[in-house]
C-alpha cells in the first residue's frame, strides 16, 4: 500500500487553519499513522505497532490554506521523485474527526491534541557543540534536520531537500515539565531496537531558541540549540 499522505486530494470548506493545528493520528490493525501540523509544516509516518517496524514518512511546507490545502513535499522515505513537487490534501474536518480521502482509500484521523501547548512547533537545529565548542549549522542549505512538535507529539526528520535524499526520521511522545524534556520513542526508521525507550534531557526556552542537552538513544552526550520557524502561511 503507498504512502496514505502523499499526494492526497484535498477539500476543505469552511475550515480556518487552526483547526487542523496539532497531532492526529489513524490506526488500521498493526498499523498506525501520526500526522503533525504546524507552523506551515506537516510531517507524517507510518509505522507496525506489533513488530516495532518503521514503514513510511512524508512532509513538506504548506504553501495554500485558501479553500484548498496544498503543500511542497520535502521528504519523501518511499518515493525520493516527490521531493520538491506539490502535493494536495483532500479532508473532512468534523470535531476532532478527520477523514482523508486518496485514490479510493479512505483514512479517518483521530485528533491528538490541538498544538497549543508546550514546544509546539517546526524547530530546526542551528547549533551543536563539537570538541567543547558550540559551532553554528547552516540553515541556508539543503540539508537539513527538523523537529515537528504538537503539544504532545514529536517527530525528527534528516533530509535533503535538493537530491530527495532520505537519511532518517523518529517520532512518539513528549513531555516538558520544569525545565526537563522527555521523549518516548514510537518509531525510528535507523533502529527499531530503539522502539519503546524514554530519554529525558535538560531543555530551556529563550526566545526562539530551545536549548537542549542530554544523552542520545546511543548514550552519547549532546548539547544542541534548536531555532523555532515562522509560520509560513
Amino acid at each position: 500500500m503507498k504512502f496514505l499522505l502523499v499526494f492526497f486530494a484535498i477539500m476543505i470548506t469552511g475550515v480556518q487553519k487552526q483547526n487542523i493545528q496539532g497531532a492526529w493520528e489513524a490506526q488500521k490493525g498493526d498499523m498506525v499513522i501520526t500526522m503533525i501540523i504546524s507552523d506551515g509544516y506537516l510531517a507524517a509516518a507510518r509505522y507496525n505497532v506489533k513488530e516495532k517496524k518503521f514503514l513510511g514518512a512524508h512532509g513538506g511546507t504548506i504553501v495554500s490554506y485558501h479553500g484548498e490545502f496544498k503543500g511542497i513535499t520535502e521528504f519523501d522515505s518511499e518515493h525520493r521523485e516527490a521531493v520538491g513537487k506539490e502535493y494536495k490534501m483532500m479532508i473532512r474536518l468534523s470535531g476532532d474527526d478527520l477523514e482523508s480521502s486518496f485514490n479510493g482509500n479512505t483514512v479517518m484521523f483521530r485528533r491528538i491534541d490541538d498544538g497549543s501547548k508546550n514546544l509546539s512547533g517546526n524547530w530546526r537545529i542551528t547549533q551543536r557543540e563539537q570538541n567543547g565548542t558550540m559551532a553554528p549549522i547552516h540553515t541556508t542549505g539543503a540539508r537539513k534536520t527538523i523537529k515537528m512538535l504538537s503539544s504532545t507529539r514529536f517527530q525528527w526528520a534528516a533530509i535533503n531537500t535538493e537530491t530527495g535524499e532520505f537519511s532518517g526520521t523518529g517520532g512518539g511522545r513528549y513531555s516538558f515539565v520544569n525545565g526537563k524534556y522527555t521523549e518516548t520513542i514510537d518509531f525510528f526508521s535507523r533502529d527499531s531496537s530503539r522502539v519503546g525507550m524514554s530519554l529525558t534531557f535538560n531543555g530551556k526556552l529563550e526566545g526562539n531558541n530551545w536549548y537542549h542537552s542530554g544523552k542520545s538513544s546511543k548514550g552519547d552526550p549532546i548539547n544542541e540549540v534548536w531555532t523555532k520557524l515562522a509560520n509560513s502561511y
